[in-house]
């Protein structure tokens, strides 16, 4: 992603900045949605607790360890799905997997910080890295029952 165009560098800022500086980090205790997934390409993995009530994600944390673009993608997903439904967490996933893809996605939904993550789909094999983190919330609200 070398470039010397300002919104790469905004991009790769954002992202820096996540992964220095992880939100949600942590591991919820109780009655939780309790997911471990890991790409074993590269060596990333994340440990994903998520409290849903009511249909509702109330709360969401990760723990792992990986590359930058891994762990931020992490940290901008709990940013991204704390509060929100299931079903609203679940199209989120499905936007920044088509977005992953090189797909166009629904420019109505904002997707904050996570937009900076675009330019990864330019490179196929950092593209597992990018996705763990949603992986793991798409697995995990679907074996919550």
């Amino acid at each position: 992603m070398s470039s010397n165009n300002p919104l790469d560098q905004l991009y790769r800022q954002v992202i820096m900045d996540h992964y220095k500086n992880p939100r949600n980090r942590g591991v919820l205790e109780g009655n939780s949605v309790d997911i471990d997934m890991n790409n074993p390409t590269c060596g990333d993995r994340i440990h994903l607790t998520m409290k849903v009530e009511d249909g509702k994600i109330v709360d969401v944390k990760f723990e792992g360890e990986g590359c930058s673009i891994s762990m931020s993608s992490a940290s901008m997903m709990t940013q991204a799905i704390k509060g929100k439904t299931v079903e609203e967490a679940l199209k989120l996933a499905n936007i920044f997997s088509d977005m992953m893809q090189g797909k166009g996605h629904d420019d109505s939904v904002d997707l904050g910080d996570i937009v900076a993550l675009q330019g990864v789909s330019k490179f196929p094999a950092r593209i597992k890295c990018a996705t763990l983190a949603w992986k793991a919330m798409e697995k995990g609200l679907h074996q919550r029952h």
